[in-house]
């Protein structure tokens, strides 16, 4: 059994040192209030067994909690009183140094929480390290000036989640939907030097994936860029070869016919195709940005947002070599195709390719082949997505959408300055999303029912819970609002490749980017997480049940409400965000066990459910889970995705093209889990497993031949929206373990 010290650091628990600890309190004190040795030594035991019974490390402040509880219920009230006045001045020593500790633990590699926070991240590399040395100040930075203490006091005990505090203190926005259109076609500077119009396809690829790395280095979040961007470059290319096989011809007074002078100029168009996209593909992946990894990039591919036949049918041939090459993987340090987590991969299922006969089925087929095998790309749904949004477009990052424009219609005009601004078309490529604060919907549910008191009525509980969920609101929107005005002021300086060059906006040197955050420009999120437990805590029931789904819906109908009304008063747009919740389902799962114990069906696990999802232990079919929560992501207009957990789907395509129908008639956005593992010591192709370890600590272990070495296998699972690869901590392995199929 082990313990996370302060500084993030894991070690094993010593009953000793509990012991010891109430010793020195206890020296303290008048003899008649002392405790016997036994007394101590009993209440260190009760300590240890009582923490044996939670399935994960505890962290030194809960250990010193229940010392606390512990000789208060040993009447030693002298002694207790002793012991809290130590923790409080050792509290003021932390205060003047807090970061040292922490970063030391992080260049020695000794900080579990660090090592497990992103699963994209791996923290022995040194730019990572710096990275997270850098957060560790801004984070500080922020706690201590930057933000109010009722916001900090709320994130701390897992209230709510202030996100991405570790960028806080510089002016960085979270994602973006990148407006490479512009880019590639009327130029852009990198570095300093100009970036003309590319006179190729294959070049094109290039400055594109320079582009996505300056942007990643840029910002927090994720970025997207559309293939359809790149689809008129094949023209181009098409154009030149075609000049160049005539003068090859001249060259050798050769005539040859106009068919086949056309076959030659189309293979050789197709082989730039093909290096193109595996520029793409393989930058992608070998890149590393300022943060130390890849590029949380998203590629979409929407066959009707090409401008002419021409190009849709150049944009059809990209997706497909896209696609032919995520199935082949990427080579792994010994040689062995693997699943890659980036580029994710977002095909929009439309009535052109969603039926076996119309003319693009070919590719939809290519791309259920592709979700069996690499488990990309996730799926829009063109008719869904135009009932509810009215255009279609993709999401920001792993599931953050932007609002449908509003500015347009309003008359706003070209406030980005775009050089590919066209007046009254809506507009989606160069906005952005300012940030993200996320309310823990369980916390609002448990505080209900122990304000209305033991035995009370559902109705009591749930007065009480629209109590509290009215003020939670109130304390989420003054979050929210410290994200905004730490975005106001900013000058277009800060990142050039942004507000300047036209990722973003072209906006002049020394302006100001804040017209960008009003009119609907921009977004702002308010997440949510935990609907299946607040639920479950307020009626005992479930969402799947009749009582449960309706409370649910409730519940997300308020969420709007308030939203609505924020953006109503301020001219931001505000949007309700189903949270991915990656290393923070962790962290609230721990911090609701801090505040209200362990409570059967709700606190009992070391994660809580993302967003309004159907807890992974539920069992329930494919295309009941699809049916149910497309009523909830309908009321989640500022992003939210789900899935269908499913076995190896690589010999059954049939049953991948029907969920992708389903997908198409019913939900917006949806995709399909399933495994993509290779063990390096025995070459097990297939699911590597998570076990507990002999310290009841969950591990991944290979099948075949029993490999516990992370360092030796690759294991690929999505957890929140995109695939993860370098592993997750204690609370997100569980639920990964958890996961039931949907499809048998």
């Amino acid at each position: 059994m082990n313990i996370i010290k302060r500084s993030g650091e894991e070690m094993e628990f010593e009953r000793e040192k509990i012991a010891a600890a109430i010793r020195k309190a206890n020296e303290t004190v008048e003899d008649a209030d002392k405790l016997t040795e036994a007394r101590i030594n009993r209440i260190a035991h009760q300590i240890e067994d009582f923490a044996r019974t939670y399935d994960r490390a505890l962290s030194v402040e809960e250990i010193q909690d229940l010392v606390e509880t512990k000789i208060q219920e040993a009447g030693a009230h002298a002694v207790a009183k002793k012991y809290i006045k130590y923790r409080f001045i050792q509290e003021l020593k932390r205060q003047h140094n807090t970061t040292d500790g922490e970063i030391l633990t992080l260049i020695n590699c000794t900080n579990e929480e660090a090592k497990q926070e992103n699963a994209n991240k791996n923290p022995t590399i040194n730019s990572v390290q710096r990275d997270y040395m850098a957060g560790a100040v801004s984070k500080d930075v922020t706690k201590r000036l930057l933000l109010p203490e009722e916001v900090v006091r709320a994130h701390e005990a897992g209230i709510l989640h202030f996100h991405d505090m570790d960028y806080y203190a510089q002016r960085m926005h979270n994602c973006d939907l990148v407006n490479l259109d512009d880019m590639l076609q009327n130029g852009t500077v990198i570095s300093g030097t100009t970036i003309d119009r590319p006179h190729s396809f294959s070049t094109a690829c290039n400055i594109a994936t320079q582009i996505i790395a300056q942007v990643a280095s840029n910002q927090y979040g994720g970025q997207s860029i559309s293939l359809t961007h790149l689809a008129p470059f094949v023209q181009v290319s098409r154009e030149k070869i075609t000049e160049e096989v005539e003068d090859e011809l001249k060259l050798v007074g050769a005539t040859i016919s106009a068919d086949k002078k056309a076959g030659i100029v189309e293979k050789r168009v197709r082989d730039e195709i093909v290096r193109g996209v595996q520029t793409i593909q393989y930058q992608v992946v070998t890149l590393m940005t300022t943060n130390g990894q890849a590029p949380f990039i998203t590629v979409y591919m929407y066959l009707n947002e090409a401008r002419n036949e021409q190009e849709k049918k150049d944009l059809a041939v990209i997706i497909e070599e896209m696609l032919k090459q995520r199935i082949q993987g990427v080579k792994n340090e010994v040689g062995v195709y693997v699943t890659p987590a980036f580029p994710k991969l977002i095909y929009v299922l439309e009535e052109d390719n969603v039926r076996e006969g119309t003319p693009y089925w070919y590719l939809t087929e290519l791309a259920a082949k592709c979700t069996a095998k690499r488990m990309v790309p996730d799926y829009i749904s063109e008719k869904m997505m135009l009932e509810l949004k009215g255009d279609v477009y993709t999401c920001m990052g792993c599931r953050s959408f932007l609002t449908p424009d509003r500015f347009t219609d309003a008359g706003i005009g070209n406030i980005s300055k775009a050089k590919n601004y066209v007046p009254g078309r809506h507009r989606y490529y160069g906005r952005f999303n300012q940030g993200v604060v996320t309310i823990n919907l369980v916390d609002i549910g448990l505080s209900a029912v122990k304000a209305a008191g033991t035995g009370a009525s559902e109705d009591a509980v749930l007065a009480k819970f629209w109590d509290i969920f009215d003020e939670r609101m109130e304390l989420c929107h003054r979050a929210l609002q410290c994200r905004h005005n730490r975005l106001l002021g900013t000058l277009s300086d800060a990142a050039p490749i942004l507000w300047q060059y036209g990722a973003l906006a072209r906006l002049d040197k020394g302006e100001k980017i804040d017209r960008l955050l009003f009119d609907g420009y921009s977004t702002i999120s308010l997440g949510y997480a935990g609907l299946w437990e607040c639920v479950y805590a307020i009626n005992g029931k479930k969402l799947t049940e009749f009582e449960g789904e309706a409370l649910g819906l409730d519940i997300m109908k308020k969420l709007n409400e308030y939203t609505a009304k924020w953006k109503k008063a301020e001219n931001i747009d505000y949007s309700i965000y189903g949270t991915p919740l990656e290393s923070t389902t962790y962290r609230f799962a721990k911090c609701l066990q801090e505040r209200f114990g362990i409570v059967k069906g709700i606190t009992d696990r070391n994660y809580i459910t993302n967003s309004y999802h159907v807890h992974v232990t539920e069992p329930i079919d494919a295309f009941d889970k699809l049916a149910l929560e497309s009523k909830f992501q309908k009321l989640s207009p500022g992003g939210a995705i789900s899935y269908v957990e499913v076995p190896d789907m690589q010999n059954n395509i049939p049953a991948v093209l029907s969920i992708m129908q389903f997908i198409y008639d019913h939900i917006m956005y949806a995709e399909l889990n399933t495994k993509s593992d290779y063990c390096q010591v025995c070459g097990f192709d297939g699911e590597i497993q998570v076990v507990k370890d002999d310290n009841g600590k969950l591990v991944w272990k290979c099948p075949k031949c029993g490999n516990t070495d992370q360092n030796k296998m690759n294991v690929a699972r999505r957890t929140c929206g995109y695939i993860g690869s370098q592993y997750w901590n204690q609370g997100r392995t569980q639920e990964i373990k958890e996961r039931v199929l949907h499809v048998s």
